[in-house]
């Protein structure tokens, strides 16, 4: 007979991992990030507990869309109040707020819960290449295209 096995909350492994987004794609570089942050990847996924890793994207900065959507894509924050809509264009969104472009992206693929609120604080962007996590000995994640 075979037997199913669930992972526990204190029984969970977790590694940490670096992504390089230099001339990546947005929307693939999401995909695989949450997947890993899920824990998807792992033989012991079990989709009621927090068993993902811990996941670094540097060079946020240089992260690519396709085609025209810089101009087209837009993005939408509402204040709740009357006229409080605001509007700005992913070109925007990458050349100001280039750390909440890619924490959006990601965000948006993780379940809209408290264990998806669990799993996006182990998720941590920077600009540049240098990042402050290099005693924790991050594994680099390849990720295609």
């Amino acid at each position: 007979m075979r037997q199913t096995t669930f992972a526990k909350p204190a029984e969970v492994e977790r590694t940490w991992y670096v992504v390089d987004g230099t001339g990546k794609t947005l929307g693939r570089l999401a995909t695989e990030v949450a997947s890993v942050l899920r824990g998807k990847h792992k033989p012991t996924y079990t989709p009621n507990v927090d068993c993902g890793d811990f996941v670094i994207v540097t060079n946020a900065d240089k992260i690519e869309l396709t085609g025209n959507k810089l101009d087209t894509k837009k993005y939408y924050n509402h204040s709740g109040y009357a006229g409080g809509l605001r509007t700005r264009t992913a070109r925007v969104m990458k050349d100001n707020y280039t750390v909440e472009w890619v924490e959006r992206a990601i965000y948006g693929m993780l379940p809209h819960t408290k264990l998806g609120d669990k799993m996006r604080r182990h998720l941590f962007v920077y600009e540049g290449s240098e990042h402050p996590h290099t005693a924790q000995k991050p594994v680099e994640l390849k990720i295609k295209g």
